[in-house]
C-alpha cells in the first residue's frame, strides 16, 4: 500500500513506534499513546450543557512515572511532517514538556525547548533520541547537575493497583516542587484552585521526598479538625497509620515520622502551653501549610509562630487565594508561586464547575435615610445619614429586606431543586440566625417534615456544627440549606452545592474566590456539573477586577415581574440567644434587651421592620463558549454561532450531506455553544434538526419531519428495490418521522423494533445485495429526505 494512502494510526503503528522503540524506549512503561489530558470544558446554556473538546496528545513520553519530557504529534502522510507543530507546542505549554516532536512517518522535526541556538531541526526517523539523551538535556534544562540533586527528582511516584494517577496540573505541580527542593529551596507556594485536589498534590509531593530520604520527619498544618481526619486517613493512607499522627490536646509524642496538626491546636495565647516547643527546632525536614492565606502569611500571626520557630525546615505554602495586602503576604513570605493552576484554568479544563450569576437588587441598594426623628422597633432614634449595601445588617436591619432575601432564593430552588445544597453567606453570625428563620418561614411546608431543611452553620452553634458532616456528606439528604457568616468561607468540601447566596458584603478577592470555590467541585455521576451564585450585595462587580481569573457563563439580573430562574433563551460579632419557634414550623426574631430588661441603651445595630422593599432590576447577559459576554436571546446567539460555522446555507447543507454521522457533527456544534435541544424547546419539537438551523439561521420554512418524510414519500423513489428492501427502507422512514435522523444512523439499527421483527440483520441486508448496498441505500434515503424544494 503507498503510504500516502494509510490513516494516522497506521503511521503510529509502522513508522513512529519502530523509531522511537527503536530509539530505547520502554513501549510500556515510558510512552502512552493517545493521551487525553483535559475532561474538557462544561458549556452551559439554559438548562443544557455539553462538555467541549478534550485536549489529547498523540504520543507522551516519560522518562519516569509520571515525569513527562517529550510529545509527539502524528499526521497522515498526505500531510508535511511539521504539520502540527503549532497544536503540539500549545499542548507542550500546558503539560510544561521541553521536547516536541511531529511526524508523517518520512522523518521527525524535533522542537527543542532546551536549546536557544537552534530551536526546531528536521531528524531522520532512525536518529530519535534515547530517553537517557532527553533526560540529559531535561536536567540541564532544569539545572540539576548534582548527583544527590538527580537522586531527588528520579524518586518514583507512589503506585498502587487502583489506577489512580496524577491530573497533568497536579504533575506538574509536584514535579517542579520536588525540583526545587532538590535545589535547596526552602520556602514554596503552590497556588491551585478550589477543588484541584491541593491534598492529593501534597500526598505525591512528600512521598516522593520521604521515599527519597531527604525529608524524614514532615507536619501538615491545617485549619480544621475535620480536614487532619480526612488527609490522614484519605490521600496520606499509603503511608500507613504506624508512621503517622495527629496531634490532639497539645499532647506530643515524638515517636512518629508525619504528623498532622491544627495551627490553633500547636499555639496558646499562654507561653507555656505551646505545644510545638516541645519538639526541638530541627524535628522537622518539611512542613507543608494548606490554606496558608488563612494566618501564616501575617508577621504578626500566632501561627507564624510555629513556621519561625521550625525555619530551618522546609516550608511549602498551599492556597487556592495567596493573600497580598500591605500588612499580609504570603509572596513576601514563601517567594513567587513555584506554581499556579487558577480557577479559569480549571473550568477550561474541565476539571471544574462552570457558574451562572443571578443578580437581584432592591429599591434600598442605592441607598435610605430615615425621616427626621424615625426610631427602630426597640424605640432607639437612627441616626440621620444615607445607609447602603454596607451597611444593611451590620448597622441597619431592615426585616422585610430579609425576607424578600429568603423568598428569592425559595422561589429559585422550587423552580429548579428544593433539595439543592445551597449556602448563604451572611454579614455575621446574627445575620445567619435571622436568615435562617426567614428560610424556615418561606419553606414552612418542608420544614415541618425535615427540621433539618435549613440550619445555621456558625462557630457558636452545636447543633449547626454537628450538622456539618451531614451537609457537606454526598449521600445525606439534610441538612440542604446552611446559613453562615465566614466558617464555610474556606477549607470545607462541599462537593454538591448547587446554590451559593452571596449576602454578604465582600472586602477581598481572596475572600470571594474561597466562597466561589464552595461550589466549583463537579459531581457528573450525581448530576452537578454547574453551579447558581444569587448575588444580593453586588459582590459579583469582583468578576471586573484583572485578579480575577475565571469569569461566569451567565448573568441574569431579572425584573421584578421575571422568574428568578434564568430562562432557557437567555444566553465575627457575638450571637445571640436561640430563636423560638412558633408551632407551625416558622421562626420569629429573638427579643433584643438591654441589661435593665428594656431595650440595649446603645444599639449595636438598628432592627426596622416597617420599611418598604421591593425587587427594581434583573438583566440578562451570558458568557459563552468562547468566554464573551453576550446579550441576546437563545434564538439570536445560536444564530450568530451558526453562521460563524458555517457561512451560507449551502455551506451547511453540503457539510451535512457529507457528514456520514450526524450525531457527531450535532456534538461539534455544541462545542461552538450550538444548543440543539435548548432551541428545539423554543421552536418546536416536531422540526428535525437540520430544518431547526435552517430555520432559525437561515430563514427558511420550519418543515417538520412528517413533512420530510411524506415528500420522499410521494417522490416514490423506492421503486428500484425490491419488496423487501422497499419494507426496510419504509420502516426506516416512519422512524425517522417518530424519532428523528439520529435513530436510523445507528450501526444497530436493523437490530432494534421494529426492523427485528421483519427477518436478522443479515436477511435485511441481503434484501439490497451486500453491506455496502444498504449503507448507499440509506445514504440515498438521507439525501432524499433534505432535498431543499
Amino acid at each position: 500500500m503507498n503510504k500516502k494512502d494509510l490513516t494516522e494510526r497506521d503511521i503510529c503503528t509502522k513508522f513512529i513506534n519502530p523509531a522511537i522503540e527503536k530509539a530505547g524506549w520502554d513501549m510500556k512503561r515510558q510512552v502512552r499513546e493517545e493521551v487525553t489530558f483535559t475532561d474538557g470544558r462544561i458549556i452551559v446554556q439554559g438548562r443544557m450543557y455539553t462538555r467541549g473538546q478534550r485536549k489529547r496528545a498523540d504520543y507522551i513520553l516519560f522518562y519516569k512515572r509520571e515525569i513527562p519530557i517529550a510529545i509527539i504529534e502524528a499526521k497522515d502522510n498526505k500531510k508535511p511532517v511539521g504539520s502540527g507543530m503549532q497544536q503540539a507546542l500549545e499542548y507542550a505549554e500546558i503539560l510544561q514538556i521541553p521536547f516536541v516532536f511531529t511526524s508523517n512517518g518520512d522523518s521527525f522535526v524535533f522542537h527543542d525547548h532546551t536549546n536557544p541556538d537552534e530551536r526546531e531541526k528536521e531528524i531522520a526517523l532512525d536518529a530519535f533520541p534515547s530517553p537517557e539523551a532527553l533526560w540529559k538535556k531535561y536536567l540541564a534544562y532544569r539545572g540539576l547537575d548534582k548527583p544527590e540533586e538527580i537522586e531527588i527528582v528520579e524518586q518514583e511516584y507512589y503506585t498502587d493497583d487502583s489506577g489512580m494517577k496524577p491530573r497533568y496540573y497536579q504533575q506538574n505541580a509536584v514535579n517542579r516542587t520536588v525540583e526545587a527542593i532538590a535545589q535547596g529551596k526552602n520556602r514554596l507556594l503552590l497556588v491551585m484552585a478550589t477543588g484541584t485536589g491541593k491534598t492529593y498534590t501534597a500526598f505525591n509531593i512528600i512521598w516522593r521526598l520521604w521515599k527519597s530520604g531527604i525529608k524524614k520527619r514532615i507536619l501538615f498544618l491545617a485549619d480544621r479538625n475535620a480536614l487532619l481526619t480526612q488527609t490522614k486517613n484519605g490521600d496520606f493512607s499509603p503511608f500507613g497509620n504506624d508512621i503517622m499522627h495527629i496531634i490532639k490536646n497539645r499532647k506530643i509524642d515524638k515517636s512518629y515520622q508525619i504528623y498532622f496538626a491544627l495551627y490553633q491546636g500547636l499555639t496558646s495565647n499562654d507561653e507555656e502551653r505551646n505545644a510545638y516547643k516541645e519538639f526541638s527546632r530541627d524535628f522537622f525536614d518539611l512542613i507543608v501549610v494548606d490554606e496558608c492565606h488563612r494566618g501564616s502569611a501575617s508577621e504578626a500571626s500566632a501561627w507564624r509562630e510555629v513556621l519561625d520557630y521550625f525555619e530551618g525546615a522546609t516550608q511549602i505554602g498551599m492556597t487556592a487565594t495567596p493573600k497580598e495586602t500591605k500588612d499580609v503576604s504570603n509572596m513576601d513570605y514563601y517567594g513567587e508561586p513555584i506554581y499556579t493552576y487558577s480557577l479559569k484554568q480549571g473550568i477550561d479544563d474541565g476539571f471544574l464547575a462552570p457558574y451562572k450569576v443571578i443578580r437581584i437588587g432592591t429599591n434600598l441598594d442605592d441607598g435610605w435615610r430615615p425621616t427626621r426623628g424615625l426610631t427602630d422597633k426597640y424605640g432607639h432614634e437612627i441616626t440621620d445619614r444615607i445607609y447602603n449595601l454596607k451597611d444593611y445588617d451590620r448597622k441597619l436591619v431592615i426585616d422585610n429586606r430579609t425576607r424578600i432575601v429568603a423568598e428569592k432564593i425559595t422561589e429559585f430552588l422550587k423552580a429548579t431543586d428544593r433539595f439543592a445544597k445551597t449556602i448563604v453567606f451572611c454579614i455575621d453570625i446574627d445575620h445567619a440566625n435571622r436568615m435562617r428563620q426567614a428560610l424556615i418561614n418561606a419553606n414552612a411546608d418542608l420544614v415541618s417534615k425535615h427540621p433539618l431543611y435549613v440550619v445555621k452553620i456558625t462557630g457558636d452553634d452545636e447543633v449547626g456544627k454537628r450538622e456539618l458532616d451531614n451537609f457537606v456528606d454526598v449521600e445525606e439528604r439534610f441538612p440542604v440549606i446552611a446559613t453562615t457568616s465566614k466558617m464555610l468561607t474556606t477549607g470545607i468540601d462541599t462537593k454538591m452545592v448547587k446554590l451559593i447566596v452571596l449576602e454578604s458584603n465582600i472586602g477581598s478577592m481572596t475572600e470571594f474566590k474561597q466562597i466561589i470555590g464552595r461550589g466549583t467541585r463537579i459531581r457528573e455521576a450525581e448530576g452537578k456539573l454547574y453551579f447558581t451564585i444569587m448575588d444580593f450585595r453586588k459582590a459579583t462587580n469582583l468578576f471586573a477586577d484583572p485578579e480575577f481569573d475565571g469569569d461566569p457563563v451567565q448573568i441574569y439580573e431579572p425584573q421584578p415581574d421575571e422568574p428568578v430562574v434564568p430562562p432557557d433563551d437567555l444566553p465575627i460579632n457575638p450571637p445571640d440567644e436561640p430563636p423560638t419557634g412558633g408551632g407551625d414550623g416558622t421562626c420569629v426574631d429573638p427579643p433584643i434587651i438591654g441589661p435593665d430588661g428594656g431595650p440595649p441603651p446603645e444599639p449595636r445595630k438598628y432592627y426596622l421592620n416597617d420599611v418598604e422593599v421591593s425587587v427594581v432590576y434583573e438583566r440578562v447577559q451570558y458568557y459563552g463558549s468562547d468566554g464573551k459576554l453576550i446579550t441576546e436571546s437563545l434564538k439570536d446567539y445560536t444564530r450568530k454561532n451558526i453562521t460563524k460555522e458555517f457561512s451560507s446555507l449551502d455551506g451547511f447543507i453540503a457539510r451535512w450531506n457529507a457528514s456520514d454521522k450526524k450525531e457527531e457533527l450535532i456534538q461539534a456544534m455544541a462545542e461552538q455553544g450550538i444548543f440543539i435541544e435548548a432551541l428545539r424547546e423554543e421552536v418546536g419539537y416536531h422540526i428535525d434538526i437540520f430544518d431547526l438551523i435552517c430555520h432559525v439561521a437561515f430563514d427558511q420554512p420550519a418543515t417538520t419531519r412528517k413533512e420530510r418524510a411524506d415528500n420522499v414519500r410521494k417522490r416514490n423513489y423506492f421503486g428500484k428495490y425490491s419488496e423487501k428492501a422497499r419494507q426496510v427502507l419504509n420502516t426506516l422512514l416512519d422512524k425517522y418521522e417518530n424519532e428523528g435522523i439520529i435513530s436510523i444512523e445507528q450501526g444497530a439499527v436493523l437490530k432494534i423494533a421494529p426492523l427485528n421483527k421483519m427477518g436478522s440483520p443479515v436477511e435485511l441486508v441481503r434484501a439490497f445485495g451486500k453491506k455496502q448496498d444498504f449503507e448507499n441505500a440509506l445514504k440515498e434515503l438521507e439525501i432524499e429526505l433534505y432535498k431543499i424544494a
